[in-house]
């Protein structure tokens, strides 16, 4: 099996979900769902599309990836993401170079998420319900389990953030892995290889956590 980015072998449901919430100066409207109905509610779309048409995918590989960019389109926020990872090196590097990393960041989740899709066989995905309240109201966390086909239950929490009235994933941890942390340790140690080479880095960012490691766990 080869090696993963953010969504990453048997965790390829990791992507998580959106929640509507519209502030004004004088009032703050519901929201349309809870967090674990939005992520319900996004696995269930998009798996419902893939399960039982495997071998039709994996034929058609670029179908998928359409599917999987429309569905990261809506739940995760890139550009939120890709500050993130770059961290102390987002405020030096130009629009270009901000905007470029992100579509990048982007393309290379799109292609190992649709590869994981195609060949992870799962039991049973189950969203959990939230058992406490968030610290900071434009923050929320939404725990899953995978449970693999042997019964190894693999734990995934998403962490959402509230922006422009919208819930969106901005962090992952996969089996005590913490995701964006450890892209951003990648890219901070790609920036010394090139000696802070902005383009260098992103012309090649190519992130990779090995299979092995999410399945072992970690601390986050």
């Amino acid at each position: 099996m080869s090696q993963m980015t953010l969504s990453l072998a048997p965790f390829r449901r990791l992507v998580a979900g959106l929640t509507l919430v519209l502030v004004s100066l004088s009032a703050v409207a519901a929201p349309e769902r809870d967090p674990e109905q939005v992520i319900r509610d996004s696995i269930d779309g998009l798996m419902g599309q893939i399960d039982g048409r495997k071998e039709y995918y994996a034929s058609n590989i670029n179908e998928l990836k359409s599917l999987v960019d429309d569905s990261l389109d809506d739940i995760a926020d890139f550009r939120y993401i890709g500050a993130s990872v770059m961290g102390r090196y987002f405020q030096n590097a130009s629009p270009r170079q901000r905007s470029q990393f992100v579509d990048v960041f982007r393309q290379t989740l799109i292609d190992t998420y649709t590869k994981g899709l195609v060949t992870f066989d799962y039991r049973e995905l189950r969203v959990l319900e939230s058992r406490r309240a968030s610290r900071h109201e434009d923050q929320a966390s939404v725990a899953m389990e995978v449970v693999a086909m042997d019964g190894t239950v693999y734990p995934v929490s998403y962490t959402l953030r509230l922006s422009d009235g919208q819930w969106k994933v901005v962090n992952v941890i996969v089996n005590g892995i913490n995701l964006g942390l450890t892209f951003r340790n990648q890219f901070d140690q790609a920036m010394r290889d090139h000696g802070r080479d902005y383009d260098a880095v992103i012309a090649n960012w190519s992130p990779e956590i090995a299979t092995e490691e999410l399945e072992e766990g970690g601390r986050s």
